[in-house]
């Protein structure tokens, strides 16, 4: 007699390998997919799609229907609250959602369900699977304070030998402090102890966590931050990480302090981060994500010499559809044989 099956909306569009992909791992899953209704990629990974792209009338039909059919959606449809909220209360057989971006659950909040839908919906997220390159552009972003790329690049713009070797610093002798030591931070610690960094990082629940010499209480950030070389964040955006990183951490600092941030942009106060870089204080800003995306055309950050920006693609990969496309197939498996979940959204911190 057949087991249970899966039937799963594809709400945003992925590439035919990863769509395979989780039918060889859980041929269970019945995969509604249908590429001529979501918006197409601009490169890989594109889950957002193209916003010029429109449906017709009789394709948005289509579109919602097959959302209102399934059991489980592969991708928050259009990315949209808006569209969740509509799908959630028009499919009342619908049980599970996979945000494909690993900061979800902002979109999930926004949408404003209730709690007897968050109760029945179960959200689950794709952390951890940017973890490794998010923490290579860390350290990528460490490293550039530290040999003083800025100057490098000006020098060589100008032709200029320099009247002097560059004196530069050595990651091995600093101390890194890494502000959130989840499925991000962990990997961000590990890298920078293999380079020889002494590694600190901050703690809620005062768990030890492997490569880290020393955990910070998070009421100590402030004192902590005045004792390092460098500083990473890499928290999610929350009520409680708004502004965390504000005129009391930045103005506690030794100068050139190194600062990068793989997080969210509202975990640092950016008016206090300019007065910092302004003042010396921090010698060098390393930014994956800004407060407000795309950052604004205005903001001073865009021409501080000693900022280094990246239109929040630190985690974008060729490997990434793959690794969510593996851990959906895995939590479809779990879900379908009554198993606990993987990467859960808290339905009160929505991360």
């Amino acid at each position: 007699m057949p087991g249970p099956t899966l039937k799963v909306a594809v709400a945003v569009s992925i590439d035919d390998a990863s769509a395979d992909r989780i039918r060889e791992l859980e041929p269970r899953v019945e995969l509604l997919r249908d590429p001529s209704l979501t918006r197409p990629w601009r490169w890989t990974g594109d889950w957002e799609g193209d916003p010029s792209w429109e449906r017709t009338p009789e394709q948005q039909e289509a579109f919602e229907a097959m959302l209102d059919s399934a059991d489980a959606l592969f991708g928050l449809p259009d990315v949209s609250p808006q569209a969740l909220a509509r799908t959630v209360r028009a499919n009342p057989r619908l049980r599970w959602l996979h945000t494909t971006a690993a900061g979800g659950g902002g979109q999930v909040r926004n949408a404003q369900l209730t709690d007897d839908e968050l109760e029945r919906v179960v959200v689950s997220t794709s952390a951890g699977m940017h973890a490794t390159t998010l923490a290579e552009w860390a350290v990528f972003g460490v490293l550039a304070g530290a040999k003083g790329l800025r100057r490098l690049e000006a020098d060589q713009a100008s032709r200029t030998w320099g009247d002097g070797r560059r004196l530069m610093r050595h990651v091995s002798e600093m101390t890194v402090l890494v502000v959130g030591l989840g499925g991000i931070g962990a990997v961000v610690a590990e890298r920078f102890s293999a380079l020889g960094a002494t590694v600190w990082g901050t703690t809620r629940s005062g768990e030890p966590v492997e490569h880290v010499d020393r955990l910070v209480p998070i009421d100590e950030l402030v004192e902590a931050a005045g004792q390092v070389d460098a500083i990473v964040a890499t928290l999610p955006g929350t009520a409680h990480t708004t502004g965390l990183i504000g005129a009391d951490v930045l103005g506690a600092v030794r100068d050139d302090t190194i600062l990068v941030n793989v997080g969210r942009g509202t975990v640092v106060d950016e008016d206090a981060l300019l007065d910092a870089l302004d003042a010396g204080r921090i010698g060098f800003a390393a930014l994956d994500v800004t407060a407000v995306e795309p950052l604004p055309t205005e903001s001073r950050l865009w021409e501080h010499p000693s900022v280094l920006l990246s239109p929040h693609t630190a985690a974008l990969s060729v490997q990434e559809p793959r690794r969510i496309a593996e851990l959906f197939a895995a939590n479809a498996t779990r879900l379908l044989d009554g198993e606990p979940m993987q990467n859960v959204m808290s339905t009160k911190e929505f991360y």
